[in-house]
C-alpha cells in the first residue's frame, strides 16, 4: 500500500494541520509505503515572496521530522524537486472538464470570500491529481474539506484510463471523522487564511495570548453550561489533553463553578507540554540544516524514480512517445 500527503508551506503550521493531517500521516507511516511532500508549487497560488517560500518550507520540514516523520520509513520531499507531476499534471488537465474545477468548493469558496482567482487556485485540483497519481498512490489522507479533490483525482484517472487505456491507480480518500475538522480561535476551521490558529511550535508568550484571548459567551462561572462539549476550548483541550483530564474540564464546566479563564489556562498548559518533546528536537534539527536538506534530496531523488515511471506509462499511452 503506497500512501501520499502533502502541505504547504504557506506559513507556520498549527493544530489543525498537526491534528488533521501531520498525525494521521505519521502514523500511517507504519502501515505502508509514505511518500510525504511539501506543496511548494501550490504555494504559489497565493504566497508571492520567493524568500517566504524558501523559510517557510524549510520551517515544514523541521516540524514534520520533529514530530515523528522518519526518512527511514518514508519518501519525504520538496513537491518542486520532482517537476516530472507539472508535465503529467498537463496531461490530466487536458481531459479535466471545465464545469468539475468550477463545482469545486474550495474554489467557490475562495471566489465568495473576494479572492481575486488565478488559474492556478482554479486549476489545483488537477495539479493535485498529478501528485497522487504520479506515485500510483493507493490511500490519501485528507479532510474533509480535500475529499472532493480526491474525488476529482478518481474521476480524472478513470478518464484518462478509459481513453487512452489502463494507465493510473484509482486511490482512496481515507477521512479520519473525529479530527477531519480542527476548529480555530474563533470557532471556524482552523486555517492560515482566516487568522485563527494556534501554532504548534509558536513561542510560549505570544501562544499563552493567543489561547487566553479566545472569547467566550457572557455566562458567569457559577452557571451550569448543560453544552459543555460544545465549548471550544473543550474541543481543543480533548486534543492535548489526556482523556481524564478533558473530560474532568468539561464535567465542571457543566456542572458550573469553573471560569473560562481556568479553562483555557488548561488549555494552554496542556498544548504546550503536549509538543515539549517535539519542541525539543525541533531546535536539535534546526542546528543542523544540512542533514534536513539531504533528508529531502535523498526523498527526492527516490520519488523520481516512481514519477518517471508513471510518466513515462502515461505518455506512451497518451502518444506522446
Amino acid at each position: 500500500m503506497r500512501i501520499l500527503s502533502g502541505i504547504q508551506p504557506s506559513g507556520a503550521l498549527h493544530l489543525g494541520n498537526y491534528f488533521g493531517m501531520m498525525r494521521p500521516a505519521i502514523e500511517l507511516q507504519e502501515k505502508g509505503e509514505a511518500f510525504y511532500f511539501i506543496a511548494n508549487y501550490h504555494s504559489m497560488t497565493s504566497l508571492f515572496d520567493p524568500a517566504e517560500r524558501r523559510r517557510n518550507t524549510l520551517d515544514v520540514a523541521l516540524d514534520f521530522l520533529a514530530c515523528g516523520l522518519d526518512p527511514k520509513r518514508t519518501v519525504f520531499f520538496r513537491q518542486s524537486d520532482v517537476p516530472e507531476v507539472t508535465e503529467l499534471a498537463w496531461l490530466l488537465t487536458t481531459l479535466t472538464p471545465m464545469a468539475m474545477l468550477e463545482n469545486c468548493h474550495s474554489y467557490k469558496e475562495k471566489i465568495a470570500r473576494g479572492i481575486s482567482p488565478n488559474h492556478g487556485i482554479f486549476a489545483y485540483p488537477v495539479l493535485m491529481a498529478a501528485d497522487i497519481l504520479i506515485y500510483d498512490s493507493n490511500v490519501v489522507p485528507v479532510g474533509k474539506d480535500q475529499k472532493q479533490h480526491v474525488e476529482v483525482t478518481r474521476d480524472v484517472a478513470i478518464k484518462f484510463n478509459n481513453t487512452y487505456g489502463d494507465t493510473f491507480v484509482i486511490p482512496e480518500p481515507q477521512i479520519r471523522e473525529e479530527v477531519a475538522v480542527i476548529p480555530g480561535t474563533d470557532g471556524q476551521k482552523m486555517s492560515k487564511s482566516y487568522g485563527n490558529t494556534i501554532e504548534i511550535f509558536g513561542e510560549e508568550k505570544a501562544l499563552r495570548k493567543k489561547i487566553m484571548g479566545i472569547v467566550m459567551d457572557s455566562r458567569t462561572p457559577a452557571e451550569p453550561k448543560p453544552d459543555a462539549d460544545k465549548n471550544l476550548a473543550v474541543q481543543l483541550l480533548k486534543l492535548v489533553a489526556p482523556a481524564d483530564v478533558a473530560k474532568d474540564f468539561e464535567n465542571r464546566l457543566r456542572a458550573g463553578g469553573l471560569g473560562y479563564g481556568d479553562l483555557k489556562k488548561a488549555l494552554f498548559e496542556n498544548c504546550w507540554n503536549y509538543f515539549a518533546e517535539a519542541r525539543k528536537k525541533r531546535a536539535e534539527l534546526a542546528a543542523n540544516p544540512e542533514f534536513v536538506n539531504k533528508v529531502l534530496a535523498d526523498g527526492a531523488q527516490k520519488a523520481r524514480v516512481k514519477a518517471r515511471e508513471v510518466l513515462t506509462r502515461a505518455r506512451r499511452a497518451s502518444g506522446l512517445e
